[in-house]
């Protein structure tokens, strides 16, 4: 069987769905509720091509070819129908891809990853970071203005993690030790970057309640971030700032341990079911229409892998090497 992807006449594997028979070709088309070899539904139209014969708009993850389909992938209207879901799918996100604190530092110190080794106990790793960014044993927030804890989400709720202050607590251990600098990791500022923005009254008392590190700090930057191909995409489609008002009224930064080392956040899931579709008395969807969640029942816990961290779409399942401390809802 023969269908034609942009005037190009390609042949049709059997079994094959329309975005599989255009990827295997080399058309590239975006995809977020798909996973390869995954169970999945089409919920997000990220997919979304023309079929020419007929003029409907129709998700390529699910439709499967029929002879002389012609199929435009890359028109003006085929791609602003997909800008459109990416900015809905944005609009039922609510994260920040990378910690504010971190994006303002002038001198580039991935503030929040020092902090979270800081409240850790892992001193000498913190300091190893410091040393990547700062000539030590010069300090160069002794000049600085302090656009990081400006910044920190935390002086949304009562006040800035001290920064400076941690920074320069941390340095005095290790004034005598030899430290070697780790490589301090640069922020992409050209990746798109998603916003939190405001908490709510109820959000900024169960943070305060909850949040017990050492720091102070909520450790607002997403551990999934690295593996979020919504970010990828919305970079890809040059989307600065969501087009559409967040709508999700979950509560933010809501960490569930569903595993030794695997993370749930409810904010950040777009609700695409892979992880309900591919696990059995697992996840699951709760309530109907635009209320309805991705849920993990306390008594299916015991059945979920976390391979299903692989499927998730965005930072909302993830597997963090290094456990955070600030969780709520454990």
């Amino acid at each position: 069987m023969q269908i034609t992807i942009d005037h190009k006449n390609i042949e049709v594997l059997k079994g094959e769905t329309i975005l599989e028979t255009a990827r295997r070709s080399g058309f590239e088309i975006p995809s977020m509720c798909y996973a390869q070899g995954a169970q999945h539904k089409s919920s997000c139209m990220v997919c979304a091509v023309k079929n020419l014969a007929n003029g409907q708009i129709i998700p390529s993850c699910t439709t499967k070819p029929v002879e002389g389909m012609q199929i435009e992938s890359n028109s003006e209207e085929v791609k602003q129908i997909r800008t459109m879901s990416f900015e809905l799918l944005l609009s039922d996100h609510r994260a920040d891809c990378e910690a504010p604190c971190s994006m303002v530092c002038p001198h580039g110190l991935d503030v929040e990853h020092m902090l979270s080794l800081y409240d850790k106990g892992a001193h000498k790793e913190a300091c190893e970071i410091i040393k990547g960014a700062f000539p030590l044993p010069q300090i160069s927030c002794d000049n600085c203005k302090a656009p990081c804890e400006k910044a920190c989400r935390r002086g949304n709720i009562d006040q800035s993690v001290s920064i400076r202050e941690i920074i320069r607590e941390v340095v005095a251990m290790f004034e005598t030790a030899e430290i070697n600098p780790v490589d301090n990791r640069k922020i992409d500022k050209k990746l798109f970057q998603s916003r939190l923005g405001r908490f709510s009254e109820s959000e900024k008392q169960r943070l305060k309640d909850t949040t017990s590190t050492p720091s102070g700090c909520l450790h607002c930057a997403c551990a999934g971030s690295s593996d979020c191909k919504l970010r990828s995409y919305a970079t890809q489609e040059a989307i600065k700032r969501p087009k559409y008002n967040v709508s999700s009224e979950l509560p933010i930064m809501d960490r569930k341990q569903v595993t030794e080392n695997m993370w749930f956040e409810q904010a950040k899931c777009i609700r695409c079911g892979l992880c309900v579709y591919n696990s059995k008395n697992g996840f699951t969807f709760k309530d109907r229409g635009f209320g309805m969640q991705v849920y993990l029942p306390e008594e299916n816990r015991k059945n979920v892998s976390t391979h299903l961290a692989d499927l998730c779409p965005t930072g909302a399942l993830y597997l963090a090497k290094e456990i955070k401390e600030n969780t709520s809802g454990n």
